[in-house]
């Protein structure tokens, strides 16, 4: 019996994608079986999370100019980034459930920082991939409706999102690409992780992290990567030099056995840190959706402790909550 067409993605075979499936040239494979799926469901050592933890609303400004740079938390991978008078959005998801389902999967625990309301113009929207938890269709077509942005994508996920927001402006990209904004540039770049909507897609459309290269300085965003051998992290530092600032994920890591190669730990998110010696970092994807078995709190616990077994004030690598938000010091020649 032949293998299923992709639905998603038809293109030349690359270093990355076989003619069917994308894959991790310099990572080890390990997606999980329903087998493993089980084993880990049925393990006993899944924390208990508050179904509710209260949070801080924020209003953001409206546009931060010249040589100004805020970060502010939405929640989990959705955040603001106010930059070289653009608003950038990474991973909206404004639903209550990371699901399929209105009423079967994980549960947000807290509000988003910013009310949809009160969101400023957004100009770019940067979705790294089709996880519920980073793809959220119904947030998308308020966010077309409310603000018409330009939303860049890695292959692939066009075809998902263009099948409930058909107007969507949408900038596709691969890895190596880059969209010029005014004298700002998004690059796509590698991250170690995979996609899938449902049980018969995995890997079928492509996943990537973004350098956003700007007049005020570097802005690394990632929404989910396994850290491997390091190797993005370098390459980074390498081809763009230090970011001004890098975000980074530091929660959905237990057990490791099974999320060893696609969510890195905190301890593996400072290490990359110091491989593209990022000046300042922001820690995400943690503390609004349980997704695997760590404590809610364990995630900035393990930060704290790894800043300073290495060496690094907190005041550098910070993990935010909802409304928190990081006016980014600017960096001196």
């Amino acid at each position: 019996m032949s293998k299923p067409a992709n639905r998603y993605y038809q293109g030349p075979v690359s270093d990355h994608f076989d003619g069917r499936l994308f894959f991790n040239p310099d990572a080890e494979e390990s997606l999980a079986t329903f087998k493993d799926i089980l084993k880990w469901r049925f393990n006993g050592e899944r924390s208990k999370w508050p179904k509710h933890r209260p949070g801080q609303e924020t209003k953001p400004r409206l546009r931060v100019d010249g040589g100004g740079l805020i970060i502010t938390m939405i929640g989990h991978a959705s955040l603001l980034i106010q930059v070289a008078g653009l608003n950038i959005l990474t991973d909206p998801v404004y639903c209550e459930r990371a699901s399929p389902l209105s009423f079967l999967g994980p549960k947000r625990v807290n509000k988003p920082g910013i009310r949809f309301d009160d969101l400023p113009k957004i100009d770019i929207v940067l979705v790294t991939h089709n996880h519920y938890d980073h793809m959220d269709l119904a947030t998308l077509a308020r966010l077309k409706k409310a603000h018409d942005p330009l939303v860049v994508t890695p292959l692939g996920n066009d075809t998902i999102i263009k099948a409930k927001v058909p107007d969507l402006r949408l900038s596709v990209q691969d890895w190596g690409d880059r969209l010029q904004v005014g004298e700002t540039n998004i690059h796509c770049v590698p991250t170690y992780h995979w996609s899938a909507r449902g049980t018969r897609d995995r890997r079928m459309a492509l996943w990537a992290s973004f350098v956003i290269e700007t007049p005020a300085g570097i802005v690394y965003h990632i929404g989910d990567t396994g850290f491997g051998d390091g190797r993005i992290y370098r390459m980074i530092g390498e081809r763009f030099g230090a970011p001004r600032a890098a975000i980074l994920p530091i929660g959905a890591y237990e057990p490791r056995w099974m999320m060893r190669n696609n969510h890195q730990m905190p301890d593996e998110a400072v290490q990359g840190m110091m491989l593209m010696n990022a000046h300042f970092a922001v820690g995400h994807h943690w503390g609004t959706f349980q997704l695997t078995d760590e404590a809610i709190d364990a995630p900035p616990e393990a930060l704290a402790q790894s800043l300073s077994n290495h060496g690094i004030s907190k005041e550098r690598f910070r993990a935010l909550r909802p409304g928190e938000s990081f006016e980014v010091p600017e960096i001196r020649a």
